[in-house]
């Protein structure tokens, strides 16, 4: 009779050669193709000094050239102050080392459109840049693109020290009503108060949408149904919410760019690749509010029925400082993810280096996700996190802020719910963070099929694996402060721990939980360095535990 240990091994090396004959062919992303062609923004009227207004001057600079057949648009060295503008297939925006293209902090000049945020449809301000069914399209060069995003943006009071905040407060301005946030206008206090305020329905007028104008923050770069994209070189700077936002396009080439927001920018995404296929971002720097590199796929029935997911999807060689997550699926992933690769990038300061998140209501699917080679430093939250009870808020509680732990509740299995399965992450290093690994499933759906191994892990807190099935930790150093347990196991079953290495002296190595807990098993695990090898609680039977020396 074959040991029930055998299945899971024989899992696991299937889905490790699966895993690295799949990085041997990565999606193939084609690039854009331009004319010479080259027009300069200063041949069509625009004036460099930060005062005049350069929008008619710039978008006729765009349309000449794209009438004509593509080209170079060129945008000189400069303070080159715009309202917002539209790309035209075949062109690329150019910017010179020292052009600034400055985004107009006058609400006015952007006019409410019809747009898409956080996966739903929704009335927002027009982004300052933007592109709609367009193709062959570039924004390359070595200059600044900065949305001016500080006009737009409520502030966290608990975010800035008192004498920012006194500064704040100075500038303008109105505060809810518990003092905690800052407004840069009523209207925008106003759209604050409401739920979902900008989505689009009947009994919603112009006028309505005008009262909370300056609530609808828009994204700083918005590409929609877009092919043959290149972003290369450039600074993308204080977005007034997301910084990079291409929805539902393709073959997307990313490269060489930095996108800037402050730590504190709420909203303050780095990219957020939505339905899209065939990306590759690569070689660039992070250092956002929020999310830094994130894959979404829509939310909710909107995203499920939209039904594109996001797939073939190449991120390498990118470091990320200041944000919420550093690579990030979710939570807005109804449409699904799948085949995505991740390599050779650093999080330092992140809140949570890789974060996997969603909730009941979702649906979607992520799967086919391959991770290796991340390194990690100072990350106040988890190095690794998958969460099927996302909460919208940020990840790290702020001062005074009671959480509570979710109900657990079975509920029907049906398009709503969400699925994580198929993971593979290797190779991580992280110097830092207050929990190793934590992993929390739904009880009808749990975080399954997943491969973590090869990791030295320096934290405080160790691993927590919740409502989890058929997940192998092969190969990792957990090496922690706080030691009783190290290893925490709740409700979850068919999982393997094999090699794994803790701190000497270590209180309790493993805490065995839930009388819905089974076949566990432990490998090549010495326990000696522990004072209590491990302990059952909440109904778990020691029967489910398999110790292999």
């Amino acid at each position: 009779m074959i040991k029930r240990t055998h299945f899971l091994a024989v899992f696991v090396l299937l889905f490790s050669f699966v895993a690295q004959a799949q990085w041997n062919r990565l999606p193939v992303v084609q690039q854009p193709v331009f004319r010479k062609d080259t027009l300069s923004i200063a041949r069509t009227g625009a004036v460099p000094d930060g005062h005049i207004l350069n929008t008619r001057s710039i978008q006729r600079a765009i349309d000449q050239l794209h009438q004509k057949g593509g080209g170079v648009v060129l945008v000189p060295a400069g303070l080159w102050l715009t309202g917002p503008i539209e790309l035209k297939s075949r062109i690329n925006l150019h910017l010179a080392a020292g052009a600034t293209l400055l985004f107009t902090a006058d609400k006015s000049q952007y006019p409410l459109v019809a747009a898409n945020w956080e996966g739903l449809p929704q009335m927002r301000n027009q982004s300052p840049i933007s592109a709609t069914n367009a193709s062959h399209i570039a924004i390359t060069g070595r200059g600044i693109i900065d949305g001016n995003g500080d006009a737009w943006r409520m502030v966290k009071k608990d975010k800035l020290t008192e004498s920012q905040w006194k500064k704040l407060l100075a500038s303008g301005g109105v505060l809810s009503d518990d003092k905690k946030t800052w407004y840069p206008s009523e209207a925008s206090r106003k759209g604050a108060g409401m739920n979902n305020p900008g989505v689009i329905s009947p009994e919603k007028d112009a006028a309505f949408y005008d009262s909370i104008k300056d609530f609808l923050r828009p994204n700083l770069l918005l590409l929609t149904r877009c092919r043959f994209v290149l972003l290369q070189g450039v600074t993308f700077q204080n977005s007034p919410a997301w910084c990079l936002h291409p929805l539902m396009s393709e073959h997307i080439t990313v490269r060489n760019i930095t996108v800037k927001n402050p730590w504190y920018a709420q909203n303050g995404d780095g990219i957020d690749v939505e339905s899209c296929s065939n990306v590759l971002i690569e070689n660039s720097v992070f250092d956002v509010g929020d999310d830094a590199l994130c894959i979404k796929s829509g939310r909710d029935a909107e995203g499920r029925k939209r039904g594109m997911p996001t797939q073939n999807v190449v991120i390498r060689n990118c470091t990320v400082y200041a944000s919420h997550g550093g690579f990030v699926i979710g939570s807005e992933m109804s449409g699904g993810a799948r085949n995505i690769y991740v390599s050779n990038c650093t999080f330092i300061g992140a809140d949570i280096g890789l974060r996997f998140k969603t909730t009941r209501g979702r649906g979607g699917v992520v799967e086919n996700i391959f991770i290796r080679d991340i390194y990690m430093k100072d990350i106040p939250g988890e190095a690794i996190l998958f969460d099927m009870y996302y909460a919208a808020r940020d990840p790290i509680p702020l001062a005074g802020e009671q959480r509570a732990l979710p109900q657990v509740e079975f509920l029907p299995v049906n398009e709503t719910t969400p699925v994580f399965r198929n993971f593979h992450i290797s190779n991580v290093y992280c110097n830092g963070a207050e929990k190793g690994i934590f992993v929390r499933g739904i009880p009808e759906m749990h975080v399954k099929n997943i491969v973590l191994e090869n990791m030295v892990l320096q934290a405080k807190h160790g691993m927590d694996v919740q409502e989890a099935s058929n997940i192998t930790f092969r190969n990792i150093a957990i090496y922690t402060k706080e030691t009783s347990p190290v290893i925490d196991v709740v409700q979850s079953d068919n999982l393997l721990f094999e090699n794994i290495r803790y701190t000497n002296g270590a209180v309790q190595l493993f805490r065995i939980n839930g009388d819905r807990t089974k076949k566990i098993t432990l490998r090549k695990t010495n326990a000696a360095h522990a004072t209590t090898p491990i302990t059952y609680e909440l109904g778990a039977v020691a029967g489910e535990v398999n110790w292999e020396q």
